[in-house]
């Protein structure tokens, strides 16, 4: 077992589950010569099997790790570490210097900043074939939740804008070191071949945030600066009553919404 001295500030949960790792790697189905990156790799438990399926680039937030990590790895040819805040770092820079065919996010996300890691590798336009990630078990029904449900918010949007998403598997809380609160899930987030056609992407995007702003009023009344006439048309157009909550929506109304406006 690693000693450290475990820092909540950064989320600290290491993954001590062999099979789970095996898993994690299974369902990434890794093409060849391809280019992975983990944030957060802590002890290293998964950056070990990372390494013999391609290229690894690492970012650790936590600089004393760095003595574990390098003394594990450092004589290692295909991985690089950063010990740096991913949030912080030019992603695309940073991947200039690599040659692959395809590029992986595979990694066990600190809870805290899951949200801010997934919007940061979308609005960079990292070109990525997929995303297998471990999170919280509640952010992981958030992300990949159906119309009409409790969980369904703009970043389920957002995020299926984007990516077909699939829950994979539960993990247990006591697979970890130290033992978190609660179990997590891994997710796979693979990138959609067809983009939908929207016609103004800030307009579409806008459109959604502001109609999940408060999520127990009606659209209506989330969307008071709106022309809601030209909203209406298209809710009576798809047999929805205009007195819907947002939840209500599906990704393709939303769609239509944003194109009539």
């Amino acid at each position: 077992m690693i000693e450290h001295n475990f820092k909540k500030k950064f989320g600290q949960n290491f993954l001590t589950d062999k099979n789970i790792i095996n898993k994690i790697i299974s369902v990434s189905n890794i093409k060849n010569n391809s280019l992975i990156i983990e944030i957060g790799p802590g002890s290293g438990s998964l950056t070990r099997e990372l390494i013999k399926y391609g290229q690894v680039l690492a970012y650790e937030i936590d600089t004393e790790l760095r003595k574990t990590l390098d003394n594990e790895f450092s004589n290692i040819s295909n991985i690089e570490i950063i010990y740096d805040d991913f949030l912080n770092r030019n992603i695309k820079k940073d991947l200039e210097k690599y040659k692959y065919n395809n590029l992986y996010v595979i990694a066990n996300l600190p809870y805290y900043i899951t949200t801010p890691i997934i919007i940061k590798l979308i609005e960079e336009k990292i070109n990525l074939e997929k995303m297998v990630i471990m999170v919280q078990k509640e952010v992981g029904e958030r992300f990949s939740a159906k119309v009409g449900t409790k969980d369904y918010s703009s970043i389920t949007i957002f995020l299926n804008y984007y990516y077909n998403i699939k829950q994979e598997f539960i993990v247990s809380k006591n697979s970890f070191i130290p033992k978190p609160k609660v179990d997590s899930v891994i997710l796979s987030l693979t990138k959609k071949q067809e983009k939908y056609k929207v016609k103004n992407e800030e307009i579409f995007f806008k459109l959604v945030k502001d109609s999940f702003k408060y999520k127990r009023k009606t659209l209506k009344n989330n969307l008071k600066n709106y022309n809601f006439s030209k909203i209406e048309e298209v809710l009576l157009k798809n047999n929805k009553k205009t007195d819907v909550r947002a939840e209500a929506l599906s990704i393709e109304d939303f769609i239509e919404i944003s194109n009539n406006l």
